[in-house]
């Protein structure tokens, strides 16, 4: 079962200078997604066997200083983070990216955005089918249209968990050799279709709480009682149960 005390995390920006070249699983961990790797073994598989992990979220990064974790994160290292490091780096050099995930509405505005922010930067987006879960022609068409791209970059957008299990479950048949990030809410942020919370709001870790105020009704059980769970979890680590 999956403990923060053990998790291999990445501890700052700087270190993301320092990850390997060639095919690279890179995935985020926040609360929500710990409180969903408890009861999922493949998500939990995921996070933990991928090549990179992230702490996308505060609550991440004090924990593993209360549980005395191996990795101590020094600051959190969101999606977006990642997303705009990585962006800037493959535009310095030129090359092809590619989105996979969302819709065909958010994907034209990430094309369009991305040709003026990123102006060196191929972009190729493919959006699979919205539904819970998807198809073994599905899987393929996907697999076939990332490899057939042969992207440079590679961002995966379908939101926690189901992006991070199929990007682990397809693994072995993407036959690439970038980084792979599985981004989620990201696509949005990017595309500007939602907005990210105030800075100040990011710098003081209450980010979350600024997405319950402006979706009190979509967030309130994410926040609330998957909040509330995620603190009787990590005192049920500390002691031992």
């Amino acid at each position: 079962m999956i403990c923060i005390k053990e998790l291999n995390l990445l501890c700052s920006r700087a270190e993301l200078d320092n990850l390997p070249e060639g095919k690279l699983l890179i995935n985020t961990i926040n609360a929500f997604s710990y409180n969903n790797a408890r009861r999922d073994v493949l998500f939990e598989e995921a996070l933990t066997k991928g090549d990179v992990l992230i702490p996308d979220g505060i609550s991440i990064v004090r924990v593993c200083r209360f549980l005395k974790g191996k990795s101590r994160p020094k600051e959190r290292i969101a999606g977006w983070d990642l997303f705009v490091y990585e962006m800037r780096k493959l535009n310095e050099k030129g090359g092809k990216v590619m989105f996979l995930g969302s819709s065909e509405k958010v994907l034209t505005l990430i094309r369009q955005k991305a040709a003026k922010v990123y102006p060196n930067l191929e972009v190729v987006t493919y959006s699979p089918p919205y539904k819970p879960q998807f198809t073994i022609e599905d899987d393929q068409n996907m697999i076939q249209a990332i490899n057939e791209a042969n992207p440079d970059l590679l961002w995966i957008g379908m939101t926690a968990p189901k992006q991070e299990k199929w990007a682990y479950a397809n693994w072995d048949r993407l036959n690439i050799h970038c980084h792979v990030g599985t981004i989620g809410a990201v696509f949005d942020f990017f595309a500007g279709t939602y907005k990210r919370a105030p800075m100040i709001w990011q710098k003081f870790g209450f980010e979350w709480l600024y997405r319950l105020l402006k979706e009190p009704r979509r967030m309130w059980r994410r926040y609330v009682f998957g909040n509330t769970l995620f603190l009787m979890l990590v005192v049920r680590e500390k002691l031992g149960i």
